[in-house]
């Protein structure tokens, strides 16, 4: 058993590391190209703050299950158990309502200048900061009620479980899954609807725009697409690849919360697949966003100067 461990714990350190140096590296490129400009643009902004979550997830998922892999035993009590949790669930709630913020943001940005959000594109861009900061806001005050209800309920004799969560064990209630189920899954549900729904309309919108431009490259022999369509592919990318991590989560998480008897393999694989999408989002991003030969670029043009 202590040898599965130390595989778990590898794996658990190899995440966290990789997920540590891919976010904090584009957070910095970030900061480092808005003291240039003394802007970022709103799709840059919806970026940081979708970062800002991931490291969020990895401080609080992969950090305690490295520890508690490589120790062999649980550090925390039933306040250090709540609290790592409720910044856990803070950070996946506001992954997955950025992501949300970023596809359909970015959708706006594609639509046809005859549809009806030709007139809202400006004012939405100029908001967003003010969307960024109400989607914190709503989730730590809801996430604060998960934080706080062990410690109101912990007189009352009506509880489920106590739920292992690998690196601390802590003790649910039966109000709490419904509560849970209203103010959280229903939620990320409606988000992850309205993610699919505006990449499809991204999909129809980038195969439209190909369909009309294919013969305009044909004659010039040019097959440059534009830095919107770019952007676009870019960022339906990051969506997909966060629905296919969201979903395998959210299924092994379903599975945990309902079979009582889950084995130990299983929760292991439950936390790693949940931490896939914060480690190796960011490489996504850098990939597609060519963040190195954008440095190359701006270190160029500072030696010409």
């Amino acid at each position: 058993m202590q040898v599965e461990r130390l595989i778990v714990g590898l794996v658990f350190l190899s995440q966290t590391t990789i997920g540590i140096l891919g976010n904090f590296s584009l957070i910095f490129y970030y900061i480092v190209l808005y003291y240039r400009k003394c802007s970022l643009k709103p799709t840059d902004l919806i970026l940081i703050n979708l970062l800002t979550a991931n490291v969020l997830i990895i401080l609080s998922l992969g950090l305690p299950h490295t520890i508690t892999s490589f120790l062999l035993k649980q550090l925390l009590n039933n306040f250090g158990c709540s609290l790592i949790l409720y910044i856990q669930r803070l950070g996946r709630s506001v992954s997955i309502g950025t992501s949300c913020l970023l596809s359909i943001f970015q959708a706006m940005v594609i639509s046809p200048r005859e549809s009806c959000w030709k007139d809202h594109k400006v004012k939405v861009a100029k908001y967003i900061g003010c969307f960024i900061s109400l989607l914190w806001v709503f989730y730590i005050f809801m996430q604060f009620i998960f934080f706080n209800y062990p410690f109101i309920k912990k007189t009352d004799k009506n509880m489920t479980r106590t739920r292992d969560f690998g690196y601390c064990c802590l003790v649910l209630y039966n109000e709490s899954d419904l509560l849970f189920a209203i103010l959280v899954v229903f939620p990320e549900v409606l988000f992850s609807l309205l993610i699919i729904l505006s990449s499809s309309f991204m999909i129809v919108i980038l195969y439209k725009h190909k369909q009309r431009v294919q013969y305009i490259h044909s004659f010039h022999g040019s097959r440059r697409t534009s830095p919107v369509s770019r952007a676009t592919q870019n960022i339906l990318a990051l969506m997909f690849t966060f629905l296919v991590f969201y979903t395998l989560s959210s299924i092994l998480q379903g599975c945990l919360a309902f079979w009582y008897g889950h084995t130990w393999w299983l929760m292991n694989i439950t936390f790693i697949s949940s931490l896939c999408f914060p480690s190796f989002g960011p490489f996504i991003l850098m990939n597609h966003y060519s963040t190195v030969s954008r440095y190359t670029f701006i270190w160029k043009r500072n030696k010409k100067i």
